[in-house]
């Protein structure tokens, strides 16, 4: 990038002026303190038509402060990492501190579960690369696009490289530092037909910039999708079959985890509260995490909490067999802390996998969805109604594009009728999915006048 971004020196920088806020905590009268520290930066180009939209090279930092008096917790943040600033951060958490109620169970996580050893995770890949070079890469990647027969113009093209340093410290004495990259380019490409105008988008993003897709096939792909979703028709109201691509399945799987998330299950706001060792899943599924893995996109060694991060099973054969805990929501619900803290990282998942053909042959009748929109999602409840398009699928075979249709059910009678997940896992985030078939869903589209003047 045009800055140079040096990331051992802001590691460096970063753990002094957190282990100064600690220090500073320690003389205030504090009992016990933790301070988390950040820097990014990145350079992010968008483009439109050939032409250079927007130009961004942004530099990001800050620090927050969380004190205990006792059983009183006081927070604070700031922007700036300078000296000034940290010392008002901590003085302003400690005042606050002062005015809280009792928290019984607030507190450090246990100093016995600090993370002890930091293997190199090939989490940190710096590109220095020009924002003429970034341009050129946006640029290419929408030229691509546009150039395949049938669309007809261009929503843009972006291109992002970013990375950062992240400390954490508490006053067991635990002080650490991870660092990170972010690479990505995508494109959004606009194609009409006699029923209107039709857009899809295609992504690639990386922690490596090695493992980047060329632009040439994110415009490419971006193109074939829209142009898939050309000559859209309604759907019939019916109960179904559903296919979730792998993008959709991957939202699914948030939605499960949130629901075994310690904040939801203490405050009584989930819908799998006390379900430890209950089945859920077909008896054929296992998913659970690897936040160690090498290179993966939400790798690292430590949670939020500095507590050591473990590879995880979360549902096992079927059956929920770990709840997700931070150090607080353990206590809550009188548990060990599973190192979650900042959510789950590099969520797999061990099951058959069926090729997308042979699940399409399997659902014979339905809908394969491509797209959701709304959050009509009841953590309490379960119940789950979103908007949609996608594809209609008969006798085994894609026929055609759908839109403006809604599907709904039960989160917990989904996962009951899981039927298979597919073979074409999306990894390009944190959560690695194939596509999920799933039997009883409710679909909505047409009305029975709708639907017999169609068939009329």
């Amino acid at each position: 990038m045009s800055q140079a971004f040096d990331a051992v020196a802001q590691q460096q920088l970063l753990e002094r002026r957190v282990s100064e806020a600690l220090e500073l905590a320690r003389s205030l009268g504090a009992d016990a303190c933790e301070v988390g520290a950040s820097v990014d930066q990145g350079v992010s180009i968008s483009v439109r038509d050939g032409e250079v939209e927007t130009v961004e090279l942004s530099r990001d930092q800050g620090i927050g402060v969380t004190v205990y008096l006792g059983n009183r917790k006081g927070s604070a943040t700031s922007s700036d990492a300078g000296s000034d600033s940290i010392r008002a951060a901590v003085e302003k958490a400690v005042s606050i501190a002062h005015y809280t109620g009792e928290d019984s169970f607030a507190g450090l996580a246990p100093a016995e579960l600090m993370a002890t050893d930091f293997p190199d995770l090939k989490a940190h890949h710096p590109w220095a690369i020009s924002v003429d070079e970034a341009t050129d890469l946006a640029l290419a990647c929408e030229r691509a696009g546009l150039e395949v027969e049938g669309i007809a113009q261009s929503e843009g093209a972006s291109f992002s490289s970013g990375e950062g340093v992240q400390v954490y410290g508490n006053s067991h004495g635990f002080l650490a530092s991870q660092c990170g990259s972010r690479h990505s380019m995508s494109c959004m490409l606009i194609a009409k037909d006699a029923q209107g105008m039709q857009r899809d988008y295609d992504y690639t993003s990386v922690r490596n910039p090695a493992d980047l897709r060329s632009p040439e096939s994110v415009g490419r792909e971006a193109a074939r999708r829209t142009l898939a979703r050309l000559n859209a028709r309604k759907v019939a109201t019916g109960r179904m079959p559903v296919l979730f691509d792998p993008q959709m399945s991957a939202g699914l799987v948030g939605h499960y985890l949130s629901a075994i998330a310690g904040g939801s299950l203490y405050r009584e706001s989930s819908f799998l509260c006390d379900s430890l060792g209950q089945p859920l899943f077909p008896d054929w599924f296992t998913l659970g995490e690897k936040p160690r893995e090498v290179g993966g996109m939400s790798s690292a060694a430590f949670d939020n909490d500095g507590v050591a991060t473990r590879d995880n099973v979360y549902f096992a054969d079927g059956k929920v067999q770990s709840y997700m805990l931070s150090a607080y929501s353990a206590r809550r619900l009188n548990m060990q802390t599973t190192g979650n803290a900042g959510g789950a990282r590099n969520v797999r998942i061990t099951a058959p996998l069926t090729a997308l053909d042979e699940m399409l042959k399997q659902m014979g009748t339905g809908v394969l969805v491509t797209e959701l929109m709304g959050q009509g999602v009841n953590g309490v409840t379960g119940d789950y109604s979103r908007g949609a398009s996608g594809f209609w699928v008969e006798n085994g075979e894609i026929q055609h594009a759908v839109e403006e249709f809604t599907i709904a059910g039960n989160l917990r009678d989904m996962a009951a009728n899981l039927l298979a997940v597919g073979d074409d896992v999306d990894t390009r985030g944190s959560i690695h999915s194939g596509s999920w078939l799933i039997d009883g869903m409710t679909v909505a589209g047409m009305s029975e006048g709708e639907d017999d003047e169609l068939e009329g």
